[in-house]
């Protein structure tokens, strides 16, 4: 059996660019857990190893109980891995595919993700990458956040990222798409972004490039819900539009206050689209 460390290897669970992460099983205390582990092509590149490290970081400054928490880091060889919890219920990404979220299960997730990235905020880390495949689901379908690998610390000098594009082209704030200094209302946008999404099935922007996308977050105006789903309520315009405010003063002040008008909207009578094409 393959290991990784101590960790008898189950499953490749997704692969992306810069790490793997796999399904595997704690000898020691028999239970599962979630293994990332850095590409071997790139444990040369200081770049990618300051941000796996930095995810490492971040994770463990904040033991908040919504963010996914870290057991254990090391080295398999050169490469860097970090075990964290598994998470048995997929993705918020993958749920959307199959099909949309009931008004509670919405209420929930935003509250849930509001509370980890408000804490992160308050002690200056900037997620920067808020997107669907980073919420993840436990066995009773509690939201956790995750993957911290491209986050800011924004009490520190501007390291080796400071002027990098980091982040994905759908979530980016306009801040962000321009290389700009960022702060917590970047993450508030993004979140904005998949509320949008879930209420919609569509994203607010999307164009033929990733370019194209970074530039219409900047220029383009912010599209209405109801002009997807007409029987969708005004509020939920205003929401949206406060939520993704090309200017960061004109958008909430927390992630907790956006929480707060999610909940509120969807009190009323009015229908979510439950299902998603």
């Amino acid at each position: 059996m393959a290991k990784i460390g101590r960790y008898e290897i189950i499953e490749e669970l997704g692969n992306g660019e810069m790490a793997s992460v796999y399904l595997a099983r704690d000898p020691f205390i028999k239970r599962h857990i979630a293994i990332k582990i850095l590409a071997y092509e790139l444990t040369q590149d200081p770049l990618s190893l300051d941000f796996f490290y930095q995810e490492a970081e971040a994770i463990a400054s904040l033991e908040h109980p919504t963010i996914v928490p870290i057991y254990d880091f090391g080295l398999h060889g050169v490469q860097p891995y970090i075990v964290m919890r598994h998470m048995p219920n997929g993705s918020l990404q993958s749920r959307l595919k199959r099909r949309g979220l009931t008004r509670q299960e919405l209420c929930d997730l935003m509250g849930r993700i509001a509370e980890g990235l408000d804490a992160a905020h308050r002690v200056g880390i900037v997620h920067r990458d808020v997107k669907p495949s980073n919420i993840l689901f436990n066995q009773t379908n509690e939201a956790f956040l995750t993957d911290f690998g491209l986050a800011k610390f924004t009490r520190r000098r501007s390291g080796m990222t400071g002027t990098l594009l980091v982040g994905t082209p759908e979530y980016m704030s306009p801040e962000q798409a321009q290389r700009l200094r960022v702060d917590g209302r970047s993450d508030i946008y993004s979140l904005g972004v998949i509320l949008y999404l879930i209420l919609t099935g569509k994203h607010p922007f999307r164009a033929a490039t990733p370019s194209r996308t970074a530039s219409a977050h900047i220029h383009a105006p912010v599209p209405s819900v109801r002009s997807v789903i007409a029987e969708l309520p005004a509020m939920w315009d205003e929401i949206i539009g406060r939520t993704l405010a090309k200017t960061p003063e004109d958008r909430y002040e927390s992630a907790e206050a956006l929480a707060r008008d999610v909940a509120l909207a969807t009190r009323g009578q009015w229908h979510l689209r439950t299902t998603h094409s």
